[in-house]
This record gives C-alpha cells, structure tokens and sequence, in this order.
C-alpha cells in the first residue's frame, strides 16, 4: 500500500510504526473472509482491510478521531483472525492499537460512552472492587427494562453477563509460592489475573495442582496484578503501560532471586498482551530490556504442560469435549494444537468446533461495549458448538468461558481443570452431572523400580 506521510509526521514514533505496516497490505481483501464482524455486518468499513483505509486516512492527514473511524475501530474484537490468514503479514494488530490510543487522544466521545469506560477501566482490573460490583448487579436486574428505555444498552449487557452468585476465592489466593512435596524438577511465576480470579477462582487451583503435582513451583509474585489488556485495547496507553510495568518490576525481582522456567498464563487473552510487552516498553529506556526477557518467558499454560512430562492420567473417561480455540490463543499466540493434544492425551474424546476462526463475541468488554454484534456472535459460536454434540465445551480464556455459558446448558470449563479433573484433582464446577461417565485407572501397588529391584 502506497503511504504519503510527510517526514515530520515520520518523526513521530507511532506514525512510523503505522506507515511500516501500511506498507505490508496489498488490498487483497483474504481478511475480510475470516473477519468476524465483516462475516455478520457486511459492511466493507467493518473489516479489517476497510478499518485499514480509515485508519491510513486519518493518519495521514493529521486529523482528530471522526465519528466514522471511531464506531468502526471499536466495532473491531481484535480477534487477529485476519492475521492469521494474512499472506503479506500485515501486522494489524499493531496498527489497531495505535489507532485507539489516537482515538482516545482525539476522539469525541459522548458522556455516557465516556462514563462507561472509565467505570469498567476503574473496576475490572481490581479483584476487591469488581467482586463487590458483581455482588450488587443483582440489585440491578429488576431495571433492565428501564435501562433498555434510557437506551442504557451497556450497562443492561453488564448486569446481565454478570453471574447470579459467586464462588468462593481461590484457595491459593493472594501472592506466595506453592511448594511441590515431592522432587523439585522447576520454577514458574503464574500470572493470578484479575476478573478470573473472581469469576472462576478454580482455574487457578487447577493450574497450581496440576504443576506442583508434577513438581513444579508456582510462584505468584508479590505486586504483579492486572496485565493492562483491557485498557490497553480501550486506547488507554498510559494506563496499559503502568500495569505493564508494575508486573515487569514483580516479576523481575522474582527472575533475580532463582532461575526462572517460565511466566504461565492461564488467561489467553492476559497471554497475548503480557508477550506484547517487548513491544509495548520498546520505547521506554528503563524497561526495554527487561520486558523483552519477561515477553520471552511467557507461555500460555498449555505450553508449558505440552512441554513437560504429566505422566499417565488417574482418570478415564468417554466425555465428548467440543475444544474451543480463544482468538487470543489461536491468532494472537497461535497456539493451536497443544490443548487438544493434551486433552487427548488426557482420555477425553476432543471435537472440533465449526468456524472455529469466528470470535465468540467476549474479546475483553467488547460484550459489554457492543452487546448486539456480541450476542449475535455468541448464538452463532453456541450452534456450531452444539452441532457437534459434546459433553462439555472447554475454553483457554475466562472471557469466552463466561460469554459461551450465558448461551447454553453445555457444561463449560478451561482446559487446566480438565486436565487436573484427570490427573487426580477434583471434578470441575458445574460438571458434576458428568462424573459418573469418568472412571479411576488403576494404579499398581509397587511403582516400577520395586519390580526393577526385585
């Protein structure tokens, strides 16, 4: 693509950047095929290689945020499929971010809009304060039809999303080190998150038991905390940059004090930013280095276990188990057959999901922030996934766990507690229906060293 960026526009950092990658796209418009918004909306503007003119035209002519780049750049998921299938390798990711963060510079949003973000930008990130706003949504739902009147549309999608009740906290909660009792064979530092640690607490007991059993130590660094994904995609830099830095500083200390085998992530989405951090402090001289080191080390948790020897499982089973592929794990981290290697390997029986590429509709607040391209992406992700007839559906991300159970009665749970679930742990939440279908393997009385021995 042909830019025509003047050289002192080129002096900025962050138009260089945009021109780089402006350069890569050829118009060849494969991107707008696996576009989930263009898929469903139809509208050239909606896909990723219209979002691209815009963006080069507001850039180009040095100009504020209008109204029609603004509604859609935020109609996009930042799912990545179109990088995925990208033959020039145009690095849209990137590109899109830079736009938000023009957008939040120099857009004019309305009060509400405003309003809206800064609530969700305030509470999500913080266990204590999100906790305590699911906790009240209850209250709430008795005003969802005036809500809906008042064309209050995101606050009426946030009470709904919102759960009825909560589990209790993580039994792990808090920083500190979980100490297998057997041989120490490794180290990671694990990322406690934010949301999940309220929604689905379990996820994280799940990856603890399921590395210290293999004698792995957990490390949850005092001071690490929110990952900065989601402001980070509200066009909030410097908000984004803050916890980025926060948590290169946690984990860093932790780097110093022992060797470190990798940072795990049991949030896909949290996955794809935290290995963005290289990128992210690129420019800045004091965490540069250190956040390239801490980007290298991330895995998500499934790249780490495929790497690493589980041993037989304690469990079997006949549970059909429909794999969903987060977006921010297939396209922003492409991984892609880890998980359900390790489900298979784990007895299940893994299924493939229809359309796998198209988005489920979470992609962070985007339910919240556009509830009808979110719902309507939900119902169709919901029916190709029940198509297949499975058991239960596992996901690698807490935002597309929460956004595909509020469609369904299929049993729903992360990979990581499946895995547990067959490995010896206990049976997922909500999937105790589906426990009389799995069975214990036996295990011989003497390991085989004794029967080497004797």
């Amino acid at each position: 693509m042909q830019t025509n960026f003047t050289p002192e526009q080129l002096a900025d950092p962050r138009i260089a950047e945009a021109d780089r990658i402006l350069r890569r796209c050829v118009h060849c418009g494969l991107c707008t095929a696996v576009c989930s918004t263009y898929v469903v909306v139809g509208d050239e503007r909606d896909s990723p290689r219209g979002r691209i003119y815009l963006i080069k035209d507001m850039f180009e002519r040095g100009r504020d945020a209008t109204r029609e780049v603004q509604h859609h750049v935020d109609r996009c998921l930042s799912c990545l499929s179109c990088m995925t299938t990208c033959p020039g390798g145009v690095d849209y990711m990137h590109l899109v971010d830079h736009a938000r963060v023009h957008i939040a510079e120099t857009g004019q949003r309305g009060l509400k809009d405003r309003l809206m973000r800064r609530l969700l930008a305030a509470v999500v990130p913080d266990p204590k304060r999100f906790r305590l706003a699911l906790k009240a949504a209850p209250l709430g739902r008795p005003f969802l039809p005036i809500m809906r009147r008042l064309g209050l549309k995101e606050l009426a999608a946030m009470l709904e999303i919102a759960p009825s009740t909560l589990p209790p906290p993580s039994r792990f909660e808090g920083p500190g080190t979980a100490v297998p009792q057997g041989e120490r064979r490794a180290r990671v530092i694990m990322l406690a998150g934010c949301a999940q640690q309220v929604l689905r607490p379990e996820i994280n007991d799940a990856t603890i038991r399921l590395l210290a059993r293999r004698g792995v130590d957990v490390v949850v660094a005092n001071g690490a905390g929110c990952c900065g994904a989601l402001t980070h995609h509200m066009g909030e830099e410097e908000q984004a940059l803050t916890a980025a830095r926060r948590n290169v500083d946690a984990w860093t200390r932790e780097i110093e004090r022992a060797p470190v085998d990798a940072i795990v992530i049991n949030a896909s989405g949290c996955g794809t930013t935290v290995k963005d951090y290289g990128y992210m402090l690129r420019l800045d001289p004091a965490y540069a280095e250190k956040a390239k080191v801490v980007s290298a080390l991330t895995k998500d948790v499934t790249e780490f276990v495929a790497g690493y020897d589980l041993g037989p499982p304690k469990r079997w089973s006949s549970l059909r188990v429909a794999y969903h592929s987060a977006c921010s794990l297939q396209h922003g981290q492409r991984v892609t057959d880890e998980p359900k290697a390790l489900l298979l390997a784990a007895g299940y029986t893994v299924l493939d999901v229809p359309e796998g590429h198209i988005c489920c509709g979470s992609a962070g607040t985007y339910n919240i922030m556009q509830p009808e391209l979110a719902r309507e992406l939900r119902d169709r992700k919901v029916k190709n996934i029940k198509s297949r007839k499975p058991d239960v559906i596992a996901a690698g991300n807490i935002g597309c766990i929460m956004q595909i159970a509020s469609g369904t009665d299929t049993p729903i749970a992360h990979s990581i507690e499946l895995l547990d679930w067959a490995y010896g742990g206990p049976v997922p939440r909500g999937l105790e229906a589906l426990e009389a279908f799995v069975s214990d393997v036996p295990q011989p009385k003497r390991d085989f060293k004794a029967y080497i021995s004797s």
